[in-house]
């Protein structure tokens, strides 16, 4: 598992790399034990600000004193930094939470085969994220515990066993809270054309979808249970639903998802 006493580097120190610094400061971690390459000024000046760490602008040998080595960069940009950094990373277990970046690409960039590819999403910024992971075959039981105490820090997590399935992860939870704030803004628009006011409006749809989210993570029922048990024949709730599958949303919406799954799949032979 991750100690307390090991380091870690970052490639890349912007939400995602701040989401998981921001757990493991918060157990206890010091913030000399982070070493954070990030070359965009304003960005190392909120990692000092935020949580005491002096980023550095360009690739040191300080990073082959790090155990873990997280990438946090955008695809297009993983090519350069490899090529920067990966002498001094050799030694390290290597987290990636890059979309786009096949583990065999970043492989043979690094010259390293262990190599942990994460899709992670935004509420692993208040400690309320999920994430699929996928492991090549190099990376052991240990490195794995190792890995999982870095991203409990954000969230949950689940395995993958396929590489491709991370495409769908990237699709449902990846993309997902897109979809969330979609609808919360669709239910916003309506409360007030029927009369209440903005804020009243929010308040409504962001604790509805709350709840509800809440509510079938607790209940033994299946969704669609709970979705029938909300819809009595000729009341409102069955107005709505019936309105929704009269406008074919709910396959619309399976589709919308099949299209960022294959987006991920395009990225992934574009950058990987």
């Amino acid at each position: 598992m991750t100690s307390l006493s090991e380091k870690i580097g970052f490639i890349g120190g912007g939400n995602m790399a701040s989401a998981i610094i921001g757990g493991l400061r918060r157990q206890g971690m010091a913030a000399e034990q982070f070493i954070v390459l990030e070359p965009y000024a304003p960005r190392r000046e909120k990692l000092l600000s935020d949580f005491g760490i002096h980023a550095l602008e360009k690739s040191s040998n300080a990073l082959a004193q790090a155990q873990q080595i997280v990438w946090a960069v955008k695809p297009q940009t993983f090519r350069e930094a490899a090529a920067q950094v990966a002498d001094h990373t050799q030694q390290a277990l290597h987290l990636s939470v890059m979309a786009g970046i096949t583990s065999t690409s970043m492989a043979q960039q690094l010259s390293t085969q262990r190599i942990v590819r994460a899709m992670p999403n935004t509420p692993a910024l208040i400690g309320k994220g999920i994430a699929g992971l996928f492991a090549r075959a190099a990376v052991s039981a240990s490195d794995k515990l190792s890995i999982e105490a870095l991203i409990a820090t954000t969230g949950e997590y689940l395995w993958v066993t396929d590489e491709s399935h991370l495409d769908a992860v990237t699709a449902l939870s990846g993309s997902g809270p897109a979809y969330v704030f979609f609808f919360i803004e669709a239910m916003m628009r309506a409360g007030q054309s029927m009369g209440l006011t903005e804020g009243q409006s929010r308040a409504l749809a962001q604790s509805t979808f709350a709840g509800a989210a809440e509510l079938a993570r607790q209940s033994p029922e299946s969704p669609e249970v709970l979705r029938q048990r909300v819809t009595s024949k000729g009341g409102t709730t069955y107005a709505a639903i019936t309105s929704m599958q009269d406008s074919l949303v709910g396959q619309r919406f399976e589709q919308a998802l099949r299209a960022a799954g294959a987006r991920a799949a395009e990225l992934g032979r574009e950058f990987g």
